[in-house]
């Protein structure tokens, strides 16, 4: 019989049902009912390459012990399984053949469920039709994989992978490029696949992208390494030069500069980061020429111009352009990821940021007139990476409530490339469609997708010469179930063009570059490693020296610390951040009269740096020497606004000098900017309470509780404060708490004032 491949058995010998006595019960006019098919998609379209799906269903009745999955074709014998699970993989010549009779033609696919001892009575039935396509794909893949959260990828980017390989494999594709110990980004090759392009950060520059031409066996050099940070330097704006093009025939390469975008880390798992720029121009790198300049009709720095895409005959470029717009609460300009807090305008005041598509004439770079894209524009919905057909007759792309890239509602769109009514492709998944890219044959969209998992996975869709797409294909093969699949790129290469490729211009900057970021991410441990890798190779790198020691420093070190900054001062005596980092060194040591010296020395070389002003007055604080110590620390207060420690320090000063009213503007100051810092909560509530705001007091000392629960200190000014309001029985019930955190810590002095606390407002309270 054709088709069965050995699946169809008559009856087994155990006396289970065999296909014929299901059939017997099957009616093909009888609709669906009891039974979900999960996968594949009704009406996909596989490519005559693809691999074995495993179809996947689930029963909404009970008592379904048998499933029988029939498939009908046009012609010839239909091909079964009998199975007992829900779930089934066809075998390589089963799927082999279940092509062939499909190409051009649907196969429906039924799947019917009984149970074991009435195989004639059909409990859930449901059925889809499935097509092979005759357009093979006929190119190979090259994506990234990386680890979630994406905070992790940036502590340590060697974890990230690239694979190369085509979708015919039954395994993963083999890993091309690992072990970068900096962050590697967008890529893109050229139209014929010779030139690669990749975001990387070389030599501590945000801005650096190498170009390389593509072999089996492919080195990243220094000497291929460019930076967008070299347009116009002079101008003093940092260049991150993310979302760069190649162009089709390879010459050019254009990205944004002078860029600031919102790139922050996020704790849910699934969506662990926000990213989308905020402003920046268009600028055209030549390969020929060596020359960085602006794109005319892309470069008006009042608009964020970025995330382009070339025309394939490379004489338009289609870009998202918004008004640009300045963080409220930015702190460095200098960094390329930001804290929550310098996006909270957008994390938790609810501002959306939406963008219309753009299209400029290249004009051999020369630029031309920017228009609007009907269709993809000026709609109330953001718009964003955009692709062209290899034709040029389409463009496909992302459309979202807000923001760009990684959004939970990105779907997938097409419009005429001249711009017309956009349509929703039903290749979309139920969550996150982005990161798409053309075969180059035009018949096939790869693209990714959250659909099924927080980890991103590929999915592949045909794309008729109407436009039209069918429902996808997953590619779970192609992925590591711990990593999430972006940036897919169909290469115009043969299966093999590219074997390995390996970085040869990381140097101990890069090392630097990725320790700051794991600074940022409060990973001292995984920082202070990758300072030491940049002093492997070149001991003499003074921002590692320095910021290792300050590392060492915090972390109860402070010997070793004072060694690495005493070569950083041997290097550059000068440096005021060495300064402070051996002064806080020094410090921890309790060695206090040299440590105030190396804080005024880093004063001195930096009036407005904070830090030794802040730290040099809290120690003159704690020395007794107050009046000096507010002088220091209106000083960091003065320098840095937003620093609460220094706030908190001199609310302390003032207390100690007796200007109570002052002391608690102070502590106020430092709560509305860090609303974590215990001490201020219970000086701010022991100064509310002499000033007879019992409820404000009781409010600050709550909050400590709430994280602090046996602070006995805090638990007996709680106590006094309901005492003064006159609820004797709740400031007794607390006292009492009070006196066992005291025994239970071992502070004697402690419970003896509690136990005495006890006893007076026992003594009182017959009174009251």
């Amino acid at each position: 019989m054709a088709g069965v491949a050995g699946l169809i058995r008559l009856r087994a010998s155990n006396g289970s049902p065999g296909p014929r006595d299901i059939l017997a019960g099957y009616d093909p006019a009888v609709g669906p009912f009891g039974v979900d098919i999960l996968y594949p998609y009704g009406g996909a379209v596989f490519p005559p390459e693809s691999i074995a799906p495993t179809f996947r269903w689930t029963s909404r009745v009970s008592g379904v012990d048998t499933w029988l999955v029939h498939a009908t074709f046009e012609a010839g014998e239909p091909t079964q399984a009998l199975l007992h699970t829900t779930e089934w993989t066809p075998d390589e010549p089963t799927w082999r053949e279940m092509k062939t009779r499909s190409t051009g033609r649907p196969v429906r696919i039924a799947v019917l469920g009984v149970a074991a001892g009435s195989p004639r009575t059909i409990r859930a039935r449901s059925s889809i039709t499935l097509t092979t396509s005759p357009d093979p794909v006929s190119a190979p893949l090259f994506y990234r994989e990386v680890p979630l959260p994406f905070i992790d990828a940036v502590k340590d980017p060697a974890r990230i992978r690239w694979r190369f390989g085509t979708i015919d494999s039954p395994t993963r594709p083999p890993v091309v490029l690992e072990d970068l110990p900096v962050c590697g980004n967008c890529h893109s090759f050229s139209a014929d696949g010779k030139v690669l392009g990749m975001d990387v950060d070389y030599a501590n520059d945000k801005g650096s992208y190498v170009l390389t031409a593509t072999a089996q066996d492919m080195e990243l050099a220094r000497e291929k390494v460019i930076t967008w940070s070299a347009f116009r330097r002079e101008d003093g704006q940092p260049t991150f030069g993310l979302l760069s093009q190649v162009s089709p025939d390879g010459r050019y390469v254009i990205s944004t500069v002078k860029d600031r975008s919102v790139f922050v880390p996020k704790p849910d798992l699934a969506f662990s980061q926000l990213f989308f720029p905020l402003k920046g121009i268009l600028a055209v790198y030549d390969q020929e020429t060596g020359a960085f300049e602006p794109l005319p009709g892309a470069d008006d720095p009042a608009y964020v111009q970025s995330n382009p895409s070339w025309s394939p005959d490379g004489r338009y470029v289609v870009f998202a352009r918004s008004r640009a717009y300045d963080l409220k609460y930015l702190k460095d300009t200098n960094t390329a990821i930001l804290t929550p807090e310098e996006c909270r305008e957008f994390l938790e005041n609810g501002k959306t940021f939406q963008y219309d598509l753009y299209r400029v004439p290249f004009n051999g770079g020369r630029g031309g007139t920017a228009a609007p894209i009907v269709g993809a524009s000026s709609n109330g919905r953001s718009n964003f990476f955009a692709k062209y057909s290899p034709d040029g007759r389409w463009i496909v792309f992302c459309q979202a409530e807000s923001f760009m890239l990684l959004q939970p509602d990105s779907e997938l769109f097409i419009v005429p490339a001249e711009g017309g009514e956009a349509r929703r492709l039903d290749c979309n998944t139920s969550r996150m469609n982005s990161w798409h890219s053309w075969s180059p044959n035009g018949s096939w969209l790869v693209f990714a997708s959250k659909a099924n998992t927080p980890y991103t996975q590929l999915f592949l869709a045909h794309v008729d010469e109407r436009g039209q797409a069918a429902p996808p294909i997953l590619l779970s093969h192609l992925t590591a179930p711990d990593r999430a699949a972006n940036i897919p790129e169909f290469v115009n290469l043969p299966p093999g063009a590219i074997v390995r490729i390996r970085e040869r211009f990381v140097d101990d900057g890069s090392y630097v570059r990725t320790a700051e970021e794991n600074v940022k991410a409060k990973d001292p441990a995984a920082a202070a490693e990758l300072y030491r890798r940049a002093l492997a190779l070149n001991p003499d790198n003074i921002d590692a020296l320095i910021f290792l020691g300050g590392l060492l420093s915090e972390g109860g070190r402070p010997v070793e610390a004072r060694q690495h900054l005493a070569h950083a001062l041997q290097l550059d005596p000068n440096s005021s951040t060495a300064h402070y980092n051996l002064g806080n060194a020094l410090a921890a040591e309790k060695r206090y009269d040299e440590a105030l010296e190396s804080w005024q020395r880093a004063i001195d070389l930096d009036p407005k740096a904070s830090g030794p002003r802040n730290n040099l007055g809290a120690v003159l604080l704690g020395l007794g020497r107050v009046a000096e110590a507010e002088a220091s620390l209106r000083g960091a207060v003065e320098a840095n606004p937003d620093d609460a420690q220094s706030h908190h320090n001199l609310a302390n000063a003032l207390s100690r000098l007796g200007r109570r009213e002052e002391a608690s503007r102070q502590w106020q100051e430092a709560l509305r900017i860090d609303a974590s810092i215990l001490d201020a909560h219970r000086n701010l509530g022991v100064a509310m309470l002499e000033a007879g705001d019992l409820d404000g007091a009781i409010e600050h000392w709550e909050i400590v509780l709430r994280t602090a629960p046996n602070d006995a200190k805090t638990l007996l000014n709680l106590a006094a404060a309901h005492a003064e309001r006159g609820d004797l029985p709740r400031a007794m019930q607390v006292t009492q708490q009070a006196a066992s955190v005291a025994k239970m810590t071992g502070q004697v002095d402690m419970e003896q004032e509690a136990r005495r606390r006890l006893r007076a407002y026992a003594n009182e309270q017959p009174r009251r």
